[in-house]
């Protein structure tokens, strides 16, 4: 499948790279440092969710800004050795023009910016939680990337891994590409599913970018 774009919108974790170990020994800890039993904790969606929301989830909205604090120090300090590049990343964003694209992540931008650096990625636009009020699945992280691009939303394709994300990519009016390396091919709603962007590949053209996506 081939498609027509002038920006590629990409999530990082999941997309991009993979933290998930890091991420799930950093959680589970945190959760046992506020008392959250294994049964409540096993309940709460992690991935592609902004921090905030997610710990809103689990404690009461006053211990949620030092609960917040406290996993961005967890993170941070286990990105060393704890992220590593997705099948296809570095070979697709080598052939794309630096302002055709931009991460959006649902992290705050310090642990997000250690992430990308962990693996040599240097983004030139990056929309990070500290950016915006309302985090995916809500359309503002991809509609705010778009703006700072100078690029229509309905001419950007959006590549997520995450439910949530796809779900605010739609929202944004944006083609949207799945890609099925944390969630199976059945639980992803999108335009094109993929198991990763080593199915994917970029030609620039005059006026944005053309990918082919091999389904």
């Amino acid at each position: 499948m081939k498609i027509h774009a002038e920006a590629l919108l990409f999530d990082n974790d999941g997309t991009l790279i993979s933290s998930m170990e890091s991420v799930y020994r950093c959680w589970t800890r945190l959760a046992q440092e506020y008392g959250i039993t294994a049964e409540e904790f096993a309940r709460v969606e992690l991935h592609g969710r902004p921090a905030a929301e997610i710990i809103a989830d689990m404690l009461p909205a006053e211990r949620v800004a030092e609960a917040v604090a406290r996993i961005e120090e967890l993170e941070v300090s286990d990105v060393a050795g704890g992220v590593v590049l997705l099948p296809g990343t570095r070979e697709l964003l080598q052939s794309l023009p630096p302002e055709r694209w931009a991460v959006v992540t649902s992290a705050g931008r310090r642990l997000a910016e250690a992430r990308l650096a962990e693996v040599g990625i240097d983004a030139k636009m990056l929309i990070a939680a500290d950016d915006i009020t309302r985090g995916k699945p809500d359309p503002e992280p991809f509609l705010l990337a778009a703006a700072k691009l100078g690029v229509d939303p309905a001419r950007c394709v959006v590549f997520e891994d995450a439910p949530a994300g796809l779900t605010a990519g739609r929202a944004a009016g944006m083609t949207t590409v799945a890609l099925a390396t944390t969630h199976t091919a059945g639980e992803l709603s999108a335009d094109v599913v993929v198991k990763d962007l080593s199915a994917v590949s970029a030609q620039v053209t005059e006026g944005g970018v053309e990918i082919t996506a091999e389904d």
